[in-house]
């Protein structure tokens, strides 16, 4: 069997509800569910939450809630990887082995079918004994970042790369936040997402935005609907 498993607590503190929080029209946890059904890879595609109203918005988005996911696993402390692990034992306890399971953030709204397929398709063929996630590009090279002190005073963290043309710099990526393919086994061992055994899936910057803040969340909501207008999203 292969799951998706859309871990959205009820907690969020810096965007309050922000796992059903509307986005361009949408509950933005519906982005995640379209996503992974239009794929066409899930027997089940799966929100794992402790919160009632979160529940029944994802499952009149086309999500299963099978379970209550434990208070123990829904602080804003509880780690990415133990929540899909405690979603894979029940199912496996409850509904059947399972084989590939792929953790898809609920704050995901840029997540397209297509790179959940493009990214499966490279974890079956290499064998990825981590996982296969989303990553994108730094904006700028972190070999010339800076501190900036209390007085507003700068000091780099590399000064031997001031000189340096942006384009002698080796290219630096980060975890873009959308999908994390990996097998049962890997989950269940809890293997680290950023492992010597992951393979990054790269994505292009414009389908990249992190959703923490209002500011993000306005961002996000402009750059989705540029997005859409072009043509861009699925």
């Amino acid at each position: 069997m292969r799951i998706a498993v859309i871990p959205a607590r009820g907690g969020s503190r810096r965007i309050p509800r922000k796992n059903i929080r509307p986005f361009c029209g949408r509950p933005i946890v519906a982005y995640s569910i379209a996503a992974a059904t239009a794929s066409g890879l899930f027997d089940r595609v799966i929100v794992s939450t402790e919160d009632a109203e979160i529940a029944d918005v994802a499952r009149r988005c086309g999500a299963e809630t099978p379970f209550v996911r434990p208070a123990e696993l829904a602080d804003d402390r509880t780690a990415t990887v133990p929540v899909i692990r405690h979603a894979v034992q029940w199912i496996e306890q409850n509904l059947g082995p399972v084989e590939h399971a792929c953790c898809i953030y609920p704050a995901a709204p840029f997540v397209q079918a297509a790179s959940l397929r493009e990214a499966y398709d490279r974890l079956v063929k290499l064998q990825v004994r981590g996982y296969v996630f989303s990553a994108t590009t730094f904006p700028a090279p972190i070999q010339r970042a800076f501190r900036v002190d209390d007085a507003g005073r700068v000091r780099m963290f590399w000064p031997g790369n001031y000189g340096a043309r942006s384009q002698d710099l080796e290219p630096a990526y980060h975890d873009a936040g959308q999908f994390y393919w990996g097998s049962a086994a890997a989950y269940l061992a809890e293997t680290i997402f950023l492992s010597p055994d992951s393979v990054a899936h790269v994505l292009p910057r414009s389908q990249v935005q992190d959703i923490d803040t209002p500011e993000d969340w306005d961002r996000a909501e402009l750059m989705h609907r540029v997005l859409r207008e072009r043509g861009d999203l699925g």
